[in-house]
């Protein structure tokens, strides 16, 4: 009933376009753990309030099914602040569209009033008992594309077999119910609740208790830059550095406010380097700020850079950063907790893709590291089961710049984040020390951990399954390759198939998953490379690793290996001529 996809349908109809109208109903977006994410527009391969309707009945059918009190406990639903004129689909749209949805089956609906970072959401399942949350958002991906987020009540994103049950729901419940698109009811509805002001104080109360310094912080000379690229971040560090007191950073104005067309830059993500930070530097500079602090477009992701005593600015890669917090969180719960039998109980995580600094930290001072599968998802649901165990998770990370620095929020965050990194550099500074000081002295006392990861672009599957089956029978059927160029290779592990040649079984302890590509190679050098696909992008990512035990401090020797073993893993097995795969361009 949505007037503008309805025109662009007919318009093809009369047209007899059968190549787009095939690209719009050939297939039905697919639903799983990360929910959905496509570009907004007509037809059922498209986020638009249709298929919001659908997803959403499926959902509340499913969540029927799974809650008996979902009645009276009910759900929350955010939503950034992407739209998109020509098919007239917003985030603040298919939000309402769903709350409308839940409410028509007399299900009580927490809905933010105006746009709220992804964070946000996970933290209000938890904080007031619901069963399930639902954020609209693309996070970084083009401004085109829209996504719907879901959260079980544990406060952490589904894993399976929910994405099975909540995809046949939605096959089995895909004609609007009754005034399923009429949003309007909901305003009248007293199943409508707003918890934007409850939220917001008690997100800032609750973040506060890892706040350690506010002496330091009160005092700090030092400046800091932010900006929220176009995204919803804005309002929300400037309360975060207000909670912390200090002094609240210096906004880029041309990217503070929304903005759906995210017209300063190519692409909205800060994961992409220093391209989506010129407009930072500019103003750093004038300002003269050191630091500069860069969230996506939903906040829950961070970006840091920092200036160097040659001028130059120095872009921490995921894993860094990762470093310098796990160390900072770590320094600063050893200083609240004297009892030496506490560490007992203290866990840190990380995913399989990131580095594994972590582990080098936990392995030195005594508390506990694991590992999960790529995702937050799994990294929120193991540190929820670590907690309902009675154990301390201080801190999870994963090298695509996403920090989980609070137990009260059960995913990444980059709001927390950016603050925590502000009070970190703020103390570190009372001692002279820069980040990029700190995160060398992190890797001389727990061995340098040299990290380099990158993608490739392939919009054809079909060359993406070719490209996996073939180092899957490199030498004759079913054998993975024993070399990479002059590299030797020590060990497989394959969690498509869940081979794993270092288990005396050979079978893979991590979950495995046929309908993803994901394969890591370990060297006879000490090197890790891990090729696998992107769940949301038409990607294949890599990401390698060479770890030296402490005391090894050939920092440029062990780059010039890594550098070597990535031109190695490029040629001999993406084989991008080959395969015609395009690479990641600044």
């Amino acid at each position: 009933q949505n007037p503008k996809t309805s025109a662009i349908v007919k318009k093809l109809l009369a047209e007899g376009n059968v190549g787009e109208l095939q690209k719009y109903f050939g297939s039905r977006m697919e639903f799983g753990t990360a929910g959905l994410r496509a570009a907004m527009g007509a037809g059922i391969s498209h986020m638009n309030d249709l298929t919001i309707i659908q997803t959403t009945q499926g959902f509340c059918r499913y969540l029927e099914k799974n809650f008996r009190d979902l009645k009276k406990r009910g759900v929350v639903i955010g939503f950034d602040a992407r739209a998109h004129l020509s098919s007239g689909g917003s985030s603040k749209r298919f939000a309402r569209l769903a709350a409308n949805t839940f409410i028509s089956q007399g299900v009580p609906v927490y809905l933010f009033s105006d746009i709220t970072p992804t964070p946000f959401v996970p933290y209000t399942v938890t904080h007031l008992k619901l069963c399930a949350g639902i954020m609209v958002t693309a996070s970084h991906n083009p401004k085109q594309d829209n996504g719907y987020k879901v959260y079980w009540e544990n406060g952490a994103q589904i894993i399976s077999p929910h994405d099975k049950g909540i995809s046949q729901a939605i096959e089995e419940n895909q004609e609007p119910w009754p005034q399923a698109w009429d949003d309007k009811l909901i305003d009248s509805s007293v199943l409508l609740h707003d918890p934007y002001a409850t939220i917001n104080k008690e997100y800032f109360k609750d973040i506060q208790k890892q706040c350690f310094h506010r002496n330091i912080n009160k005092e700090t000379n030092l400046k800091f830059v932010h900006t929220s690229v176009h995204g919803v971040g804005h309002k929300f560090v400037q309360l975060a550095f207000k909670a912390f007191d200090l002094r609240p950073p210096f906004a880029v104005p041309e990217q503070k406010d929304p903005d759906p067309e995210f017209p300063t830059v190519k692409y909205p993500n800060p994961e992409e380097g220093k391209g989506v930070l010129t407009l930072s530097f500019a103003l750093a500079e004038k300002d003269g700020a050191k630091i500069v602090l860069a969230n996506d477009p939903d906040a829950d992701r961070l970006a840091v850079a920092e200036k160097q005593e040659s001028g130059e600015w120095k872009v921490f890669s995921g894993n860094e950063l990762g470093a310098l917090l796990g160390w900072w969180i770590f320094t600063c719960w050893k200083n609240q907790n004297r009892d030496a039998c506490a560490i007992k109980d203290v866990y840190m995580l990380s995913s399989t893709v990131s580095s594994k600094i972590l582990r080098a930290i936990a392995l030195k001072e005594g508390f506990h590291f694991e590992e999960t599968l790529t995702g937050f998802k799994w990294m929120g649901n193991r540190a929820k089961q670590l907690m309902d165990q009675g154990k301390a998770v201080l801190f999870a990370f994963e090298e695509a710049i996403g920090y989980m620095c609070c137990p009260a929020v059960l995913d990444k965050d980059g709001v927390s984040a950016a603050v925590i990194t502000a009070e970190m550099a703020s103390f570190l500074a009372t001692r002279n020390l820069s980040l990029s000081q700190q995160l060398k002295a992190v890797y001389n006392e727990y061995g340098f951990h040299i990290t380099k990861a990158s993608y490739f672009i392939c919009h054809d599957p079909k060359v993406i399954q070719q490209l996996f089956d073939n180092l899957r029978n490199y030498d004759g059927k079913n054998t993975y390759p024993k070399s990479c160029g002059r590299f030797k290779v020590s060990g497989i592990r394959d969690l498509t198939t869940g081979y794993d040649s270092s288990q005396p079984d050979q079978k893979a302890v991590l979950p495995t998953s046929r309908s993803s590509q994901m394969i890591t190679f370990t060297f006879a050098n000490g090197g890790v490379a891990t090729m696998r696909t992107s769940g949301t992008e038409p990607k294949i990512k890599y990401y390698s690793e060479l770890c030296a035990p402490p005391g090894n401090s050939d920092v440029e020797q062990l780059k010039k290996e890594l550098d070597e073993l990535v031109n190695a893993l490029e040629k001999h097995f993406f084989q991008p001529e080959k395969n015609n795969l395009q690479r990641k361009t600044e």
